[in-house]
């Protein structure tokens, strides 16, 4: 098989932030990484899991929403992947943010949780997806386009 692009990235010199994973077309795929790949411990699949499902509702309840393509969980557990389409860096980066800092904070029901919406609805854990966010919005604070390259 073809080793695709993100298995070619040095995960070794990975560390938290923001990065531009790929371009295929005019899809751009950001790579929002949360914890240094195969350092211990990764992302639980609860706060993960709420933290999906607000970004998520976030990015696609804003301005940007005809932009967004997908948000979706790495399997490794160490971070997501932002899709967006016809998004400057600078406004994926401001919304990236934007949605950190808003579930960083967030106090209300989880979106999308009940049993008909969701498929695992029983899983979630909202003070691990507050404290995931409020690490990244703290490490993107002053992430720039210069900086959406990964380390080599």
């Amino acid at each position: 098989m073809k080793q695709i692009a993100s298995f070619q990235i040095d995960h070794d010199l990975l560390t938290p932030g923001m990065y531009l994973s790929r371009v295929d077309g005019d899809v751009i795929t950001y790579d929002l990484r949360f914890v240094r790949p195969n350092t211990p411990p990764f992302l639980e699949n609860a706060g993960m899991h709420t933290l999906e499902h607000l970004f998520a509702t976030y990015v696609r309840s804003s301005v940007f929403e005809d932009n967004i393509i997908y948000f979706g969980p790495m399997g490794c557990r160490t971070g997501f992947y932002f899709l967006t389409r016809g998004l400057s860096h600078e406004d994926a980066i401001a919304l990236t943010k934007e949605a950190l800092t808003f579930i960083a904070a967030y106090e209300d029901a989880i979106p999308g949780t009940t049993k008909a919406e969701c498929g695992n609805y029983l899983e979630h854990d909202l003070d691990k997806a507050r404290e995931y966010a409020a690490f990244l919005a703290e490490t993107l604070q002053n992430w720039t386009p210069e900086k959406l390259v990964y380390p080599s």
